[in-house]
């Protein structure tokens, strides 16, 4: 009698729609529930891609983490037996993304959680982003650097070198200066 090797099911990726702003609370709760019944063979990976980003408020530096796609956990799992059941029924869960109401999840293609876990690897490696509010034709005071207390108007924003450049007045004409966004605050 020839023995029968056990093939163990793939993992694929699915998406859990969880309450905005709640996605920690439910990665947290899916991650002690698998692991209350021992079910990690199962379940390898919970993840809520994020991004770090700056905001600079009152010229202070503050590094803050935004969910890339907010109201959306991605698990990697054999969605076999009673592990839906015990998913859906975590508080913040409403269920996964599939292509019916309450139909059976689908799983993403590989495509695209190529895509996504790319972007999260390059987020995690980056800094993080300035989030900056500043709008061209806008009035600044400048509050950091050589050209503290002038005033002056944004004439460009340049994302990618974290600066901007502003107009100021220096005695009486109009000068263009390039700015840190932390050196400059709306008026």
């Amino acid at each position: 009698m020839a023995k029968t090797a056990k093939i163990a099911p793939t993992k694929k990726w699915y998406v859990v729609r969880a309450i905005s702003g709640q996605e920690k609370k439910v990665k947290q709760y899916i991650e002690v529930e698998i692991t209350r019944l021992k079910l990690n063979e199962n379940v390898s990976q919970v993840l809520i891609p994020t991004e770090k980003i700056i905001q600079i408020r009152n010229g202070k530096k503050t590094m803050k983490e935004r969910s890339f796609y907010p109201g959306y956990v991605l698990i990697e799992a054999v969605l076999a037996g009673e592990i839906p059941h015990i998913i859906k029924n975590i508080p913040g869960v409403i269920g996964f993304l599939g292509e019916k109401k309450g139909g059976e999840a689908v799983p993403m293609r590989l495509s695209e959680v190529n895509r996504i876990l790319g972007k999260v690897d390059e987020l995690t490696e980056s800094e993080g982003t300035v989030a900056t509010n500043y709008i061209v034709g806008e009035n600044v005071k400048v509050i950091n650097g050589p050209f503290n207390g002038f005033n002056g108007i944004i004439e460009e924003i340049m994302e990618d070198k974290k600066k901007i450049k502003v107009t100021v007045k220096i005695f009486g004409r109009k000068t263009p200066v390039e700015l840190n966004f932390g050196e400059v605050e709306k008026e």
